[in-house]
């Protein structure tokens, strides 16, 4: 695994643990979190595979 692997997940984490708390803070009810969540999922897997896609 090289850096150009390394450095891409290390700022997904970043980002992860500075939007995480007022998440689910926010998403006090399970109907909202799992919507949210499906929503947060979906720009991860896009950036993630912009991400691959420019990088390869």
């Amino acid at each position: 695994m090289g850096l150009e692997e390394i450095v891409p997940s290390i700022f997904l984490i970043a980002v992860l643990i500075l939007v995480l708390p007022a998440f689910l803070k926010s998403n006090s009810k399970l109907k909202r979190f799992l919507k949210n969540l499906a929503i947060w999922a979906i720009i991860v897997l896009a950036v993630v595979i912009a991400s691959h896609l420019i990088l390869k």
